[in-house]
């Protein structure tokens, strides 16, 4: 009886298993011909009806390359979930070859969802509206309401709507700093700053509870400087008087006063907006200016007709090379500058044979020297190699965003762009304060000074204060002749317009700290140009490789990428900070971490020496 039993549940469980097999073998063989489907299946778009419109609904901020891991962004595509950001190259690509498609009658800006750009970025999409214009069709901006970014690029639409309970919210540059002296202080934290150069600032807020009168003077002319090339771009875009909007904003309690509180009504009075209409008479309004498409008027996003730009397909190339984000010495991923991931792009544009000539995109306000001369010598190394190298200067190339690219053939910058903050400087914080306070003492042995000459818990001794400003006086020295090098002057004259003082691209040009003023696409005809590259020649990115995680699931389901579950939620403000606004948390939070930082020192080395401006775009 045992024995037919036995038997039983063995045959039983030869099923399950044979079973269980087969399922699973017939699962992989149902995942094999999916892919097989999306690897051999026409993909070519149906083309596209006439009268279309090219719908920028512009989602968080635009950067020059996705910020964020590769894996987190492919799996937000694959849930359908849209990128809550954008790619400059991607927006003015799109611009400019719907401008020559006759299929595409109109473009339209929505832009309640745009977190804004640095000024350089913002004129860049506001030139690439202009040349949409140029080609005869109409763009129509609207919005529900429109901050101080949004309107800059809405103000160069052909006409601009406004929701009838919205607003234009234009307020100015500039703002205040948190100075922490007086807070550390209490806490017992001592910060001690090492620099060279009266204007470098980066590290002042930690050693001062005021801006010195240094700062102050650099605010002043950076901000007033920036601040007119916003109004004036705007005042030309809507054909108003030049100063109609500082006018505005001094005089705005009376004039909104005169239109009973309504700030919408007062936007349109002041020729802001052509018309305040809802999001259904926006639609209604285009449905009679185009074709309808069902329940709506007839339209292609923006990010769905890139797939249908052709491209050029020359042998020959201009490679381009983002360096966006603050510089590391070791390896980075989007937005930020690893001294050596950036400097292994280099390196792999370099030995491409294919590729004639280097674009350095540079948006950064600096970081490690070390890591920006990694960068810099790579790009010394392919101009020595014979291929032109160009920068091309975005939203901020300041400090080590400057000394990156010390090794160009020629430097490009917007007008707006933030450069220059030519210095160096280092934070070192202790806490002896804080622990004498709590009665913790320390003792010990060493065989010399330098073993504790820098410990959190008993400050920094004065002889080791004496090495760092050494080496910093050192390191600012190797920064000048580097600059005086590369722009063909003295390091005399470059000391005149360092000492860690900011610029726009305007001024810094007319101190020749760059060689003109221009677009980035004046930068990709630069370098093409210099390289001897017809018109057929290709465009080409160079940038981290996706792994084999990340390809696969460009390639899978949306279905599969959900089963992964969602990315790590982001940590939380600090506990002493729950329930302050998000700004003012985020703000102090970034403000310590770069402390906190600083006391971690850099790997290998008893400190770290910091290009870098602690600035961003207005």
């Amino acid at each position: 009886m045992f024995s037919r039993l036995r038997g039983a549940l063995a045959w039983l469980w030869w099923l399950v298993d044979a079973s269980r097999r087969t399922l699973l073998n017939l699962l992989f063989l149902l995942l094999l011909a999916g892919l097989a489907w999306l690897l051999l299946r026409n993909t070519a778009p149906p083309p596209l009806q006439d009268n279309t419109a090219l719908v920028l609904a512009l989602r968080g901020p635009v950067h020059e390359q996705f910020h964020g891991s590769m894996r987190e962004n492919a799996l937000k595509q694959l849930r359908g979930q849209p990128l809550q950001q954008a790619r400059l190259r991607d927006v003015l690509t799109a611009l400019d070859a719907a401008a020559q498609d006759p299929a595409i009658a109109r473009a339209v800006l929505v832009l309640d969802d745009f977190a804004g750009a640095g000024l350089p970025t913002l004129r860049e999409i506001a030139a690439a509206i202009e040349r949409f214009k140029a080609s005869g069709k109409p763009v129509v901006a609207w919005g529900s309401g429109f901050d101080q970014r949004q309107y800059y690029l809405a103000a160069h639409a052909t006409e601009v709507w406004l929701h009838p309970m919205g607003a234009v919210l234009i307020e100015g540059f500039g703002g205040h700093r948190n100075y922490y002296k007086d807070a550390l202080d209490k806490f017992g934290v001592t910060a001690h700053v090492l620099r060279v150069g009266a204007y470098k600032n980066a590290a002042e807020s930690f050693v001062a509870s005021e801006p010195s009168a240094e700062t102050l003077e650099a605010d002043r002319l950076l901000y007033d400087t920036l601040w007119a090339a916003y109004t004036g771009g705007v005042e030309r875009a809507r054909k108003l008087p030049a100063g109609s909007i500082s006018a505005t904003i001094e005089q705005l309690p009376e004039r909104l006063a005169a239109v009973g509180g309504d700030l919408a009504k007062l936007a349109l009075k002041e020729q802001l907006v052509d018309a305040l209409k809802t999001r259904d008479q926006l639609r209604a309004s285009l449905i009679e200016q185009g074709a309808r498409d069902g329940p709506s008027f007839r339209q292609i996003p923006y990010e769905a007709y890139l797939q249908r730009v052709k491209r050029p397909t020359g042998s020959e190339a201009v490679g381009v090379i983002v360096a966006e984000g603050g510089i590391v010495d070791g390896q980075a991923g989007g937005g930020a500058i690893g001294g050596l991931s950036t400097a292994e792009l280099v390196r792999r544009a370099r030995d491409d044979q294919a590729i004639k000539a280097i674009v350095l995109r540079v948006d950064s306000p600096g970081g490690s020297a070390f890591g920006s001369e990694l960068v810099r010598r790579e790009l010394e190394l392919t101009r020595q190699a014979g291929k032109p190298v160009v920068v091309s200067m975005g939203d901020l190339a300041a400090s080590g965003g400057y000394w990156i690219g010390l090794a160009a053939d020629e430097v490009i910058a917007d007008e707006t762009t933030i450069t220059g903050s030519i210095g160096v400087v280092a934070l070192l914080p202790s806490a002896e304060r804080a622990l004498d306070q709590l009665g913790v003492r320390t003792g010990g042995h060493t065989t010399t000074w330098l073993v504790d000459a820098y410990d959190l818990r008993r400050g920094l001794d004065p002889r080791f204060a004496q090495v760092i400003q050494s080496s910093i006086d050192h390191i600012y020295a190797d920064f000048t002749s580097r600059a005086a090098t590369a722009r063909k002057t003295t390091p005399d004259a470059i000391n005149a317009v360092a000492g860690g003082r900011v610029w726009t691209g305007a001024q810094a040009r007319e101190r020749g700290l760059v060689d003109r003023t221009g677009s980035f696409a004046d930068a990709l005809a630069a370098a093409a140009q210099r390289a001897q590259l017809g018109d057929g020649h290709r465009v080409v990115y160079i940038e981290q490789q996706p792994g084999r995680t990340e390809r696969l699931l460009s390639l899978l389901g949306a279905e599969i990428a959900t089963a992964l579950g969602p990315p790590a939620a982001a940590t939380g403000p600090l506990p002493l900070l729950q329930g302050a606004p998000a700004v003012l948390w985020q703000t102090v939070h970034d403000d310590l971490s770069w402390l906190a930082g600083a006391a971690a020192g850099a790997p290998g080395r008893p400190f770290a020496a910091m290009a870098h401006c602690l600035c961003s775009p207005p």
